[in-house]
């Protein structure tokens, strides 16, 4: 049964477990989640720009990602963005100029695509840095350009997400435990609709 290079398992994420690769410790926040904001898509230039001065040519790609980068989207005010690194486990390459820019490590994760996160002081900015060839930076695009051309999935996270913004939260991978479901659901479509390749569907058990 043929299955897409970029399909994962449903599973939640292990909590102890994230806690373990966090770096100096857990920034508690309250997760709000609020209407489509026409700024972003300028927020996110911003932070584009303030990369590519630290880093230069070392900046592989630099992509707009989550869900202020789908018009029309209610989302968290935190803008993702994904930097491709040439080794983004090789942190003296990168790290101590985007801390001279004013970045944050809080996230160390060697098993996970060697994937490094960095806030702002602000925490308006998730940061995510992969190497190349990495499924994460290849599922995040393909998740957002679904969401901006298919009208029933966007309201339907819209809706969710609203509904969970509700709710209290304080760890944002508690909260997005909590939308695993549904984005799992919406990756089957589209691992489904891919013309580049086969996927027969692998419903939740």
């Amino acid at each position: 049964m043929p299955v897409h290079p970029l399909w994962r398992p449903y599973e939640l994420a292990d909590l102890d477990q994230v806690a373990s690769v966090r770096v100096g410790g857990p920034k508690p926040r309250d997760i709000r989640v609020v209407p489509y904001d026409a700024g972003w898509p300028a927020a996110y230039e911003g932070i584009a720009v303030l990369v590519r001065a630290a880093l230069g040519d070392r900046v592989l790609d630099l992509s707009h990602v989550g869900s202020t980068s789908v018009p029309g989207l209610a989302a968290k005010p935190v803008i993702d963005v994904d930097l491709t690194v040439a080794d983004s486990a090789d942190e003296a390459a990168y790290l101590p100029d985007l801390e001279a820019a004013g970045f944050v490590l809080r996230i160390r994760e060697p098993d996970w695509e060697q994937h490094r996160l960095l806030t702002d002081p602000d925490l308006t900015t998730n940061l995510h840095v992969f190497s190349p060839g990495s499924p994460e930076l290849a599922r995040h695009v393909m998740f957002r350009d679904w969401l901006r051309t298919h009208d029933a999935d966007r309201a339907a996270y819209a809706s969710l997400k609203s509904e969970l913004g509700t709710r209290g939260f304080t760890d944002g991978m508690d909260y997005n435990n909590h939308k695993a479901a549904l984005v799992y659901d919406i990756y089957e479509r589209i691992f489904s609709a891919d013309p580049a390749h086969e996927h027969d569907p692998r419903p939740r058990s």
